[in-house]
């Protein structure tokens, strides 16, 4: 995500002056929002149709606003950045909640935690000692960059455009080990046939929505609708249709 830094900055001083603001949104009746649907079960294609937790929350969040969503589907590492193009008006995108990302962006309430979970094929590491000297694959643009880098050194992680090139590296035996958000990787292991081990947590983070630096307005409603959603049922009907539980900040 750092590599993106300085373009994502630049772009916040022009953004934030032309993101639309709620009432402009509430007028067009339709909220933008961004996201990368390559993350299964958060937000992915099935046939022509996007479907995810992401997604449906999306919708619900959009429902409390009075409007429709209108959903855009970007490269995960332009998705900041065009936020601040004025692109959309909302990012939602399992994006961890980092200093370095505050500085561009304003991020909601965390929609949920998470964090970066271990796999490796069968008889490979599954610890973070065991990680050290070997090669690690995850998505470029991602906060898991730099984890990562802390434990094998940079010349060792392997990034590639999305989770789904990740994970095929890894089965193709050009890595050792993949770190990836918790539940996508959950749901590989569940798809690997047992070809592929659950290690451990490397790290732990929360992850919110985000909008353009200095968008009032818009944050205020969106925090305010995710608090109705998490408090009338929705949000846990949600999460329990993808995860089989709640997995709200506790």
């Amino acid at each position: 995500m750092n590599r993106f830094l300085p373009l994502l900055l630049g772009a916040a001083l022009l953004g934030s002056a032309q993101a639309r603001t709620l009432a402009e949104i509430k007028k067009a009746g339709v909220i933008k929002i961004g996201t990368n649907a390559e993350f299964k079960p958060f937000t992915y294609f099935e046939g022509m149709t996007m479907r995810g937790f992401e997604y449906d929350l999306g919708n619900a969040i959009a429902s409390q606003l009075g409007v429709r969503a209108q959903w855009v589907n970007q490269p995960f590492d332009n998705l900041l950045i065009g936020l601040n193009g004025d692109r959309y008006d909302l990012v939602i995108s399992s994006h961890g909640i980092t200093p370095e990302r505050q500085k561009a962006v304003d991020f909601s309430a965390p929609h949920y935690c998470s964090g970066g979970m271990i796999v490796a094929r069968a008889g490979g590491p599954k610890t973070a000692a065991q990680l050290k000297g070997k090669t690690v694959a995850t998505q470029v643009g991602t906060t898991y960059v730099g984890q990562i880098a802390k434990v094998v050194g940079t010349k060792n992680v392997r990034t590639y455009p999305n989770n789904a090139d990740a994970l095929q590296a890894l089965r193709a035996g050009r890595v050792d080990a993949m770190v990836n958000e918790r539940f996508y990787s959950l749901e590989a292991l569940k798809a690997s046939g047992g070809k592929l081990q659950q290690g451990d947590m490397l790290f732990q983070e929360k992850l919110g929505m985000a909008v353009a630096k200095g968008n009032k307005t818009l944050l205020g409603a969106v925090n305010t609708a995710l608090k109705t959603v998490q408090g009338n049922g929705t949000y846990a009907k949600i999460s329990k249709t993808y995860f089989g539980q709640d997995i709200r900040c506790r």
